[in-house]
């Protein structure tokens, strides 16, 4: 609904409103209060399932992005309107999505989330610990908590990209920027809006301004004792979980051979 007055209210001639849950009926009921019921048409049910009254469309706006940028993401959803009504030359707002990694030291959250399972009241329940590896954990990191510099792990242009571009493989490289101690990796994203005249953009790094993204980390079960200048690197692949295409299958690969600790390891990841 917001989205949707808020086009209107940029000067959009109309606005269809596409959403197959029950809050679009709440949706036309704000609308017709806030007085943009001639400007925007509510449509209730699937993209893939509905018909627009109109041909094509000249813009398309979704907040489509979810945690680790694919999570739960719309996306597949957003590309089927594009390919079906977007016209040539048309807007996708936003229009650009990069995904990044860096390692972190993280000792304190990783001791609370993780090991903690090593000894609870008195009573050994590793067993649980093997399953919260595995689970990337959604939450805010300290910028300061960051050791290495950031790489880019996916880079989507939405004009061009396809469905099948939402499984990825990519290598990264990460060069320590201090002795410290790295606990995970950490996952964030950017998007931009790069089609209209000044263009704009979002980051949910650590370093930037909080959003309910917040980060994703990945926590290793080898805490790696690493030095300034030494590399870590692997290779992180993502695909959709077979039996929920809204979960997310990702395997982690990493090769460290540092002065004081050596790792070469693969890992599964199941974020749900």
């Amino acid at each position: 609904g917001v989205l949707s007055m808020f086009a209107a209210q940029a000067g959009a001639r109309h606005v269809y409103a596409v959403d197959c849950s029950s809050i679009i009926d709440q949706a036309k009921r704000i609308i017709q209060l806030n007085g943009f019921g001639d400007k925007i048409t509510l449509i209730k049910g699937k993209v893939e399932e509905i018909n627009l009254p109109v041909e094509k469309v000249d813009v398309i706006i979704s907040e489509w992005m979810g945690y680790f940028l694919l999570y739960e993401s719309m996306l597949d959803t957003v590309l089927y309107a594009r390919d079906k009504w977007l016209v040539p030359n048309g807007i996708l707002f936003p229009d650009k999505a990069i995904m990044y990694i860096c390692a972190i030291e993280d000792a304190q959250v990783k001791t609370e989330r993780i090991d903690f399972w090593d000894d609870v009241y008195g009573f050994d329940m590793s067993p649980i610990k093997e399953i919260a590896i595995k689970e990337p954990v959604v939450d805010v990191v300290d910028a300061k908590a960051v050791i290495s510099n950031t790489v880019p792990i996916l880079n989507l242009d939405l004009l061009t990209c396809t469905k099948e571009d939402l499984s990825f493989s990519s290598q990264f490289a990460l060069r320590a920027q201090r002795d410290d101690y790295a606990h995970g990796l950490v996952a964030y994203f950017e998007c931009a809006f790069t089609q209209i005249h000044k263009p704009l953009g979002f980051s949910t790094a650590p370093f930037a301004q909080y959003t309910h993204w917040k980060q994703t980390v990945f926590y290793l079960p080898e805490t790696l004792t690493v030095c300034e200048g030494e590399v870590i690197t692997g290779k992180i692949s993502c695909t959709p979980n077979p039996k929920n295409n809204r979960d997310l299958d990702i395997a982690l690969q990493v090769h460290f051979d540092g002065r004081h600790s050596k790792l070469n390891e693969s890992y599964d990841y199941r974020l749900r």
